[in-house]
């Protein structure tokens, strides 16, 4: 299958209500915070894992649509399906000594798996199955107004040992605390060379397959933890050759969001709050095709 043609640079907007779209870790699992500014931070991998489990879903048992990082996966294991299916005895924590095989051995990766063919993948573990620099990157998505988290008491009526229900004398009840961010509309910027797909074997068939991931992925994510989250709109750059015309800070400049309800400097309560603006303006003439594709 051919590969893409042409660079694409894109603009994503999704939002959230009563949600943590984005747990940290390292605080307590509250939504990410930019600390200068307060807007709320959404990362590249979380995104991933989204477009990733939704072509798990949409392709299920379809060939080249294998997902490389999955929840429970054992990476080296996923590595020696390229040398089983190839027959090419492995050597620990190295490629194959011919050069053709260890071609052979990434190529085949890029051909199953879609997120090693799309994002790209460090697959050099004790199973070596190479380096691929992926042509779909997307950055951190932030909020485009500062966020308030707020830290909800909730309760469950059961405890999970004898030994609890005992302590409580019957009463049986678990309290805990969640994070949730009241409402954020948040931007990300996505960039997709055509180049480097030449080297993963990245086609339009699978730039599609993203396009339909970033719209219907948060369909299938809702939880009690991230609320209410949804894709509001994407705008494609599309360019009329490989390498592009314009550079991308540029395009994205186009794409504004003006608040145009509520008083400023309070938090926004829904997306009807914003509206999105986008200038289209000479766009042909930069040899960059505007498509605005929800």
């Amino acid at each position: 299958m051919m590969t893409i043609q042409n660079r694409y640079e894109f603009v994503y907007f999704f939002d959230v209500i009563n949600g943590n779209p984005n747990g940290d870790p390292d605080a307590g699992n509250m939504p990410r915070l930019d600390p200068e500014s307060s807007k709320g931070l959404v990362t590249d991998v979380s995104l991933k894992r989204k477009i990733r489990n939704f072509i798990q879903l949409s392709q299920e048992n379809s060939p080249g649509y294998d997902i490389y990082v999955q929840e429970k996966s054992v990476l080296n294991l996923q590595n020696k399906k390229a040398y089983d299916a190839l027959e090419i005895e492995s050597e620990k924590k190295k490629m194959p000594k011919d050069q053709q095989k260890a071609r052979d051995v990434t190529n085949w990766m890029c051909k199953n798996f879609f997120d090693v063919r799309t994002f790209g993948a460090v697959m050099t573990t004790e199973v070596n199955a190479g380096q691929v620099r992926g042509p779909l990157q997307i950055a951190f998505a932030k909020s485009i107004d500062p966020i308030v988290p707020l830290e909800i008491s909730i309760t469950r009526m059961a405890v999970t040992t004898e030994k609890e229900a005992e302590n409580q004398q019957g009463d049986n009840r678990t309290m805990g605390r969640k994070h949730i961010v009241p409402y954020g509309l948040y931007r990300v910027h996505g960039f997709v060379s055509a180049k480097l797909a030449e080297k993963t074997g990245f086609s339009d068939a699978d730039l599609e397959k993203v396009w339909k991931s970033l719209e219907m992925m948060f369909e299938h994510d809702h939880s009690a933890a991230r609320g209410e989250m949804s894709a509001r709109k994407l705008i494609v750059f599309k360019h009329d050759n490989a390498l592009g015309n314009a550079p991308a800070h540029k395009l994205f400049d186009r794409v504004t969001v003006e608040r145009i309800k509520g008083d400023e400097g309070t938090p926004a309560a829904e997306f009807h709050d914003y509206a999105i603006r986008f200038n289209k303006d000479g766009l042909a003439d930069w040899g960059v095709e505007a498509i605005e594709v929800f």
